[in-house]
């Protein structure tokens, strides 16, 4: 498996499974069984999904050493501000059955997400942690919070796929250090994406699937990512993307596939920050 190296030295690797919306308990273990047995080593959950015991139950049966595996976990809207950040990182480590994550970001960008990082600050120093970040933050929060913390963010988990390229805040990123991940990497199955002809005329050519030309422009813009299903084939047939090479030119038709905005989720308006606090995982 490839890996990209965080600016703190520590090693992700490119493909991750994702596992939102995996919410049925025994499924979910047995999808995150099935991808850490096709290859998969980095796992990505969440307090908000609900379904961190059943990974950690996947991961505690698979029989891989822990030093294999890369864990990620998210802290909920919710949960943001100093004291709160440290139980709800306590609750998600033992639903988990970890001793430490590799990876643990701030989901959202709401509500007192300063105390929350100054919580995760902590948790690294000590080691409870090996990495963190953040998710959806758009230039202007992700700046200001790599301003004004003593420990920037290393991740920063962004809605990336061909209709969403985030051309502009990937120079930021790039500027501050901060290393990409690319959640809804296959657009979320939007607008057809499988079918688009674009993907399709270069699928044929390399005698590969519209999903691995996808996840290939990933890598070859070096951006890891965290693609979701809940069919086996499906999680090898993402991870076989290696054996062949997009084309310049191949790069520059899918870059002109960029629609410049979500059609998933819209970060910057007010009904998404209402809506996104308004999510209440516990009493």
């Amino acid at each position: 498996m490839r890996s990209v190296t965080l600016y703190n030295g520590v090693k992700m690797p490119m493909i991750g499974y994702g596992t939102l919306q995996i919410t049925d308990p025994a499924q979910c273990e047995q999808c995150v069984g099935d991808a850490l047995a096709c290859g998969y080593r980095l796992i990505d959950t969440a307090a908000v999904y609900g379904n961190e015991p059943a990974v950690g139950a996947a991961v505690g049966q698979s029989g891989i050493a822990r030093k294999e595996l890369f864990i990620t976990t998210k802290l909920w809207v919710q949960d943001a501000g100093y004291d709160s950040t440290l139980k709800a990182f306590d609750t998600s480590i033992k639903n988990l059955g970890l001793d430490y994550v590799d990876l643990y970001l701030i989901h959202q960008p709401f509500g007192d997400y300063y105390g929350a990082w100054r919580a995760m600050e902590r948790l690294y120093a000590e080691g409870a942690v090996r990495a963190i970040g953040v998710s959806n933050f758009f230039p202007d929060r992700l700046v200001d919070l790599c301003m004004n913390q003593e420990i920037k963010p290393m991740v920063n988990q962004m809605e990336i796929h061909p209709f969403y390229q985030q051309i502009e805040v990937l120079k930021v990123m790039q500027a501050y250090g901060v290393t990409p991940q690319a959640w809804g990497p296959l657009s979320e199955a939007q607008k057809n994406i499988f079918q688009y002809k674009t993907l399709v005329k270069i699928s044929e050519k390399h005698k590969k699937t519209t999903a691995q030309v996808i996840l290939r422009w990933h890598d070859q813009r070096g951006i890891p990512t965290i693609p979701k299903t809940i069919h086996k084939e499906r999680m090898t047939e993402n991870l076989n993307i290696y054996d062949f090479t997009l084309s310049e030119k191949e790069m520059e038709a899918i870059t002109a596939m960029d629609l410049g905005h979500s059609e998933i989720i819209d970060h910057r308006c007010f009904c998404t920050a209402r809506q996104l606090n308004s999510v209440k995982i516990h009493d």
